[in-house]
């Protein structure tokens, strides 16, 4: 049996700075996770934007209705397809943005779990 004053070998004291690093890496984690999630919607979209694409240019030289934000306008076929490569250049420059910055958030992860797993051993959880 183990006296209340005597302190275990898996006792560690939690320094406002591990504190500090524990909080860090939580906020990595919900927003790796929040990034996950962006870049699946922006991979759909980038999927539907060339689904359409193929979709127009099987049609016949017409006027199509055209999505732009939250407004459908009338285009021609030709303005359409050149609306469509714009806005899956712009998909593509997000999607490269969001990975980047999630590239980020794990490597600031993978560093404080580090440093983390250093301090506090097997007392530490920081998995996934």
């Amino acid at each position: 049996m183990q006296m209340l004053d005597e302190k275990s070998d898996n006792d560690v004291e939690v320094t406002w700075e591990d504190q500090q690093s524990i909080n860090r890496f939580s906020r990595l984690h919900a927003m790796f996770s929040d990034l996950e999630d962006e870049i699946k919607a922006r991979r759909r979209e980038r999927e539907d934007l060339e689904d359409l694409n193929l979709e127009l240019e099987l049609m016949d030289d017409e006027t199509i209705l055209y999505k732009i934000g939250d407004t459908y306008v009338h285009m021609p076929q030709a303005d359409a397809l050149a609306q469509l490569e714009k806005d899956t250049q712009r998909a593509d420059e997000e999607l490269a943005h969001l990975q980047a910055q999630m590239d980020e958030c794990e490597q600031g992860m993978e560093e404080l779990k580090v440093k983390l797993y250093a301090r506090f051993g097997n007392n530490i959880n920081l998995e996934r």
